[in-house]
């Protein structure tokens, strides 16, 4: 019989083995070199605390005056969306007409084709109502008898803006009528200065937003210059330009995130401010008013924009000017 062969041990291999990096590894290392990188751009601010508070300061006023122009004007369009934005003519009756006239008036009033609805308010109900609405009810007192008209609010067909004032005038010349009043004139025209004023408001901020895009970008600049040394050697030992930029880019977003920061502070303070006049001022026409700030939505716009500005800025300035910087270049 023969024996069965013997099995000799493996050899140990010999010569360089090959690893690969796991795809988690990677974004582990990715994520922790970019902490380190922000918390080293978040430093460099703190060791020129002058320098960065003005930065910081000029990037919160051109923030804030845009965001308290809108949150004002957000505030006075939450007031006009209560109002009714049918155009009703109120027609004030002659003091000398008894109820009962007016009661017939009204009447026939319903009869014509060209009004929809017709409303009427007797002068009793009147003084009811300025009693409850009016802070002036004391000026009622000096008076012997009821010296508010009785008022006809009555709503036409047609709507055109064209013919409102026709049908306007042609109710005003009716007899017992004292003066007719198209109510949604004055709307109207508080309608177009808020939009005017919206308008406006954007210009600005879009201005606004430009300065803040140039003074990120001088300031990145001048970062950049002041470690020209730095990139050459990094440059020189086969770094990238993404690994290059990625400081500045960090720095770019640290101002814009604290300067919208500081900005929302400064509208914050603005509005306080502000407060209890606007309340006082409301509390004569509206009981239920009350002064908005910029609310969670528009507080998170206005740090998303900062933010934005800031990384835009840097970006802008880092990529002009790294190209200028290549090792061997004199």
């Amino acid at each position: 019989m023969t024996k069965p062969a013997r099995k000799e041990p493996a050899s140990p291999r010999r010569g360089a083995e090959q690893h690969r990096i796991q795809s988690a590894d990677r974004r582990r290392s990715w994520r922790r070199h970019h902490l380190s990188v922000a918390k080293e751009a978040l430093l460099r601010l703190q060791q020129t605390p002058v320098a960065s508070l003005m930065t910081l300061a000029v990037l919160a006023i051109a923030l804030a005056l845009p965001g308290f122009l809108l949150s004002a004007l957000g505030n006075v369009q939450g007031l006009t969306n209560g109002w009714d934005p049918q155009p009703r003519i109120a027609l004030y009756m002659k003091l000398e007409l008894s109820d009962q006239a007016i009661d017939s008036f009204s009447r026939e009033l319903l009869l014509r084709d060209d009004l929809s609805s017709v409303e009427l308010i007797s002068r009793q109900k009147g003084l009811e109502d300025f009693r409850q609405y009016s802070a002036f009810t004391d000026l009622l007192d000096r008076f012997d008898s009821n010296p508010l008209p009785a008022v006809i609010m009555v709503l036409p067909r047609d709507t055109d803006p064209l013919q409102l004032p026709l049908v306007r005038n042609e109710l005003a010349a009716l007899p017992g009528v004292d003066e007719a009043q198209l109510d949604m004139e004055w709307v109207q025209r508080l309608d177009a200065v808020l939009a005017l004023a919206q308008r406006g408001s954007y210009v600005l901020g879009g201005l606004l937003a430009l300065a803040v895009l140039l003074v990120v970008g001088n300031t990145v600049r001048m970062t950049i210059e002041s470690r020209r040394d730095e990139i050459l050697v990094s440059k020189l030992v086969g770094a990238t330009d993404a690994w290059v930029r990625r400081p500045f880019l960090y720095s770019g977003f640290w101002f814009g995130l604290l300067g919208g920061v500081l900005a929302w502070v400064l509208v914050q303070l603005a509005l306080l401010m502000v407060a209890e006049p606007a309340q006082t001022l409301a509390s004569l026409y509206l009981n239920d008013f009350v002064l908005q700030g910029l609310g969670f939505q528009g507080s998170l716009i206005m740090l998303a924009t900062a933010t934005l500005l800031g990384l835009s800025g840097s970006w802008l300035a880092v990529s002009r000017h790294l190209r200028e910087i290549e090792p061997g270049e004199v």
